[in-house]
Parts: C-alpha cells; sequence; structure tokens
C-alpha cells in the first residue's frame, strides 16, 4: 500500500508544559547526569540562571505530549507493526529552566516512499513563555513494506 502524503503540511493545537524544579532533577537524575546546575539549585544560581537548568534531551519531556496525537493520527495511515524509529534531531535555542512554560507546536513535515519502506517526518518547535525557541525538533519514523 502506498504511502498516504495527505497530511503533509497538517499541524496539531499547540501543548504548554509548566517545567518544574522536581521534574528537572528526576530526568537529570535518571539519564545520569551530574552538573550541579541540573541537580542543585545554589550552583544553578552561582552559575548565573534564575533556577535549575534543564539537560538539553529534557526536551523529550516537554515536546513528546504534542507529537503524540501526530503519531496516532489515522489520516497518516502507519502500519505500527512494520514501523521502526527512523532518529530525532535537535536544534536547541536559549536554555530551559525550572518555571519556563514551553508551549511546542507539532506539524508534518514530509512522508515519501523509498525502496519498499515509507518515511514520516514530524517536526516540532518549542517556545518559551518570552517567545524565544528553545528548541526544534524533527522526528523520523520508518515503516518497512509499504
Amino acid at each position: 500500500m502506498p504511502v498516504n502524503r495527505q497530511a503533509v503540511g497538517k499541524s496539531y493545537a499547540p501543548v504548554v508544559y509548566a517545567v518544574g524544579r522536581e521534574k528537572i532533577r528526576e530526568y537529570a537524575r535518571a539519564v545520569g547526569e551530574t552538573n550541579p546546575v541540573y541537580l542543585d539549585l545554589d550552583a544553578a544560581r552561582a552559575a548565573g540562571y534564575d533556577d535549575l537548568v534543564a539537560p538539553p534531551m529534557f526536551a523529550v519531556v516537554y515536546s513528546a505530549p504534542a507529537v503524540g496525537p501526530l503519531i496516532f493520527d489515522p489520516e497518516i495511515e502507519r502500519n505500527f507493526a512494520m514501523m521502526v524509529h527512523g532518529g530525532q534531531e535537535f536544534v536547541w535555542g536559549p536554555l530551559v529552566v525550572a518555571g519556563d512554560e514551553i508551549t511546542t507546536t507539532a506539524s508534518v513535515k514530509d512522508i515519501s516512499e523509498s525502496d519498499g519502506r515509507g518515511y514520516y517526518v514530524f517536526e516540532s518547535v518549542s517556545v518559551n513563555q518570552r517567545g524565544e525557541e528553545v528548541c526544534r525538533g524533527t522526528w523520523t519514523n520508518i515503516v518497512r513494506g509499504v
């Protein structure tokens, strides 16, 4: 079955994520981060930040709730049994700190087919409460046997 390209360009409702100090600590510990600006408020403030700094890959925590709906959108017509994770790329802007409110909007960037595989590329754009783009993510899924 060929891929359905009708959803290319479709955007989804923005999702707001309030970044919490304890969530940053939990994430940092879970991934083995030891930088004190991720774990110790005094260290973060001594380094010039208002609050704890979120590790860069914390982007997945605040952007995933916006990406979820497009992954399960029936209009995209994917065979989940044949789907594999193709990759993720992130471009970061200003650092995210506890207390920030991050708004993420996700969209379908491209759907293509090559060599019997479907390529589904999604984009997430996350901005803080000041309108600064803190992260742009590209999420790729590959479906075998299309």
